[in-house]
Order: structure tokens, then C-alpha cells, then sequence
């Protein structure tokens, strides 16, 4: 899959932040020993934590604090698969479908803010911004190209700190997701033969929202020792009721375990494992049309894989960044399962930058 002028601009934005944030951390890494040994207990935990965070697993803050983020996801999609079995495209059209999926790329941009309401309970607002591609061949030859892109739904969180000593924290998440993406993304489909192109609405993997309100929940785990940290992070997404298309996305859970290991006193490398699971969609839209094309088909969307991921966090304590922390984390999947035909997925990166104060 060839990278958008999109991903390519955003490699470079986070190339020369990754320079800024290196930069600013370096000027004060000859001072932080003696800094870090004035703190206390509880200041040096808030401390470690920040430098060796991971890519979208967020912690409390203290009372008053708040805290802004940039988080950028490019996944890379390529070729079908029904099970564990990779699929020709000439297999998809021995099912009787007459156009079949090529590739699909999936690029979000997401502006999030917490503040600590208090010293246990945090509010985090997430607001989503999406840009999706998908390439298809017909069974006459034609290929074309359905794009779509905007806002996505828009979330509300509470995280509360269930529990917390010099080692472990334990935090509890819980929200709602708001129908604010659209479901009635469009985009002009190539006609056959005498019938001229037209404008359809797009099928359910390129609409950016569930058109329902979606509750959000979920568990993570934090520990600590010198040096290194763990931790695990479950979470859900049950929709409720149906959209005005008579239908509702089937629920999401997602587990990730990973563990942390600091490099300097201002960066730390990550390995992580996530576990995601979706299911097929209820009801459908009147409008799509599931003999076509695999994406029309409420019963052809449900699947599970397994991500291995590598990261990188470079955090700034003090100096003219300082607050400010760098996360980058790539990976591909080591085990993927879709109830298909459907495209499976090839590769994720990701990019989160976020600034306290």
C-alpha cells in the first residue's frame, strides 16, 4: 500500500517534534538527578509514570491539572481473509460477490483534554477527526476508489482512581460515546454499461460513526518499580439501542498488557500486546446492498486479532518543553480471525503528544 501525502505529513510533524522534545529534555537531563532527588515519594511515582506512559492508556491527574493531546493513528489495510486464511480476489468473487475490496487505509486524528477534578477523579474529552480510503476491482474490471472523511463520534469520560500506593495504581473508566459522526457518508460509484455514475451512501466500515449513543468502560492496572513499569488496561464499547438506519454496530472489547523499561531519565522503550475483539452488526441499512460487496453485509463485519506493538516515550520534566511528552508506537498484527471475506489488517502506527500543566 502506497503512503498518502496525508501519513507522509504527519511522519514529518512527528519527526521534528520528536527533535523538539529530544532537544528540550536533553537540556535538562545534566540537572534532573539532583531535581529528582528533592522530590517525594508520591512526586517521583507522578514522575516515572509520565516518562514511561503508553500510547492511549491514560492515568488520573491531580486536582486542577490539566492536560492537552494530539493522538495520530494511521492502520494499513491489505488483502482478504475468511478465518485465519488469506483469500485471492478471484476467491471473493467465487462467493458471488461482484466487487471486492482491495485496500483500505484508516487515518484519525484525535484532539483529547483531561482535567483533575479532583485527586481521584479526572474528565477527559475526546474529539476525533477521520480520513478513510478503499480501493475495489468490479468483476468487469473497473476499479474505483470511495473515500470519506470528517468527525467522528465524540467521547466523555470519568477516570477514577480506585486505588493507589507507592507501586500500584488501579483506575476505573467509565462514559459515553455521542452520535456526532456520520452515517450517511456518500461518495460516486462507477456505473455498468448505459447506467451512469452515481452517488450512493457508502457501506458500514467507511461511515466515520455508530449512530448510536455508545456506553465505555473500563479497567487499568499501573505498577511501578525503579526502572520499569507493567500494567494492563481492559475496555469495552456496548452500544445502545438502534440508529435511524436500522441497525447498531456490533460491540467492541479490547485487553493490552505491556511492560516499560526506562532508557535515560527522559525516554523509555515499551512492548505491548492488545487483544481486540469485535462483533457483527444488528439489524441493517434497506439502502446497502450485501450481495454486491462483503462491506454491505451486517453478518461479514465481526472478527478478533492480536497486536504486537513497540513504543517509545520521550518525556520533557523541565526546561521550555517541559510537561510536554512524545509517545510513538508501531506494530502488526500476530494473529487476526474475520468472520469474511474482509480485509485484514497489515500494520498500525501511532503518535500521541500531550502537554500538562
Amino acid at each position: 500500500m502506497s503512503f498518502t501525502p496525508s501519513f507522509r505529513r504527519a511522519v514529518r510533524i512527528a519527526t521534528t517534534l520528536s527533535l523538539l522534545t529530544l532537544i528540550g529534555s536533553a537540556s535538562v537531563a545534566s540537572d534532573e538527578s539532583e531535581n529528582v532527588a528533592d522530590l517525594g515519594i508520591e512526586a517521583l511515582l507522578e514522575l516515572q509514570l509520565d516518562q514511561m506512559a503508553i500510547t492511549g492508556i491514560h492515568h488520573t491527574h491531580d486536582k486542577g491539572e490539566w492536560m492537552v493531546g494530539y493522538h495520530f493513528m494511521y492502520m494499513g489495510m491489505d488483502g482478504n481473509r475468511n478465518g485465519t486464511h488469506k483469500l485471492s480476489t478471484q476467491d471473493v468473487f467465487d462467493d458471488g460477490f461482484t466487487v471486492v475490496p482491495l485496500e483500505m487505509s484508516m487515518e484519525m486524528h484525535m484532539l483529547h483534554v483531561m482535567y483533575g477534578i479532583s485527586d481521584s477523579l479526572t474528565a477527559m474529552l475526546v474529539v476525533p477527526y477521520q480520513r478513510k480510503a478503499m480501493d475495489h476491482l468490479r468483476m468487469d474490471g473497473v476499479e474505483f476508489t470511495t473515500r470519506a472523511h470528517g468527525i467522528g463520534d465524540i467521547q466523555l469520560s470519568g477516570l477514577y482512581s480506585a486505588y493507589r500506593d507507592e507501586n500500584h495504581r488501579l483506575i476505573a473508566k467509565a462514559g459515553l460515546s455521542f452520535p456526532s459522526g456520520s452515517i450517511n457518508k456518500r461518495d460516486t460509484i462507477p456505473g455498468m454499461g448505459m447506467m451512469p455514475d452515481s452517488k450512493q451512501r457508502l457501506p458500514y466500515p467507511m461511515q466515520l460513526g455508530s449512530g448510536t449513543w455508545d456506553l465505555l468502560l473500563g479497567t487499568t492496572y499501573l505498577g511501578y518499580v525503579t526502572g520499569w513499569s507493567w500494567g494492563a488496561d481492559i475496555s469495552s464499547t456496548v452500544r445502545l439501542g438502534e440508529n435511524k438506519y436500522d441497525y447498531r454496530l456490533g460491540s467492541e472489547y479490547e485487553i493490552s498488557t505491556w511492560g516499560s523499561r526506562l532508557l535515560t531519565s527522559w525516554s523509555s522503550a515499551s512492548l505491548r500486546l492488545n487483544w481486540g475483539q469485535w462483533f457483527n452488526i444488528h439489524g441493517a441499512d434497506e439502502s446497502l446492498n450485501p450481495a454486491m460487496v462483503q462491506t454491505a453485509d451486517p453478518d461479514l463485519q465481526a472478527g478478533r486479532r492480536l497486536d504486537l506493538l513497540f513504543g517509545l516515550n520521550v518525556f520533557a520534566p523541565e526546561g521550555m518543553l517541559q510537561g510536554s511528552r512524545l509517545m510513538f508506537e508501531a506494530g502488526l498484527p500476530v494473529y487476526q480471525w474475520l468472520d469474511g471475506p474482509q480485509l485484514e489488517t497489515d500494520w498500525m502506527v501511532s503518535l500521541n503528544l500531550e502537554w500538562s500543566y
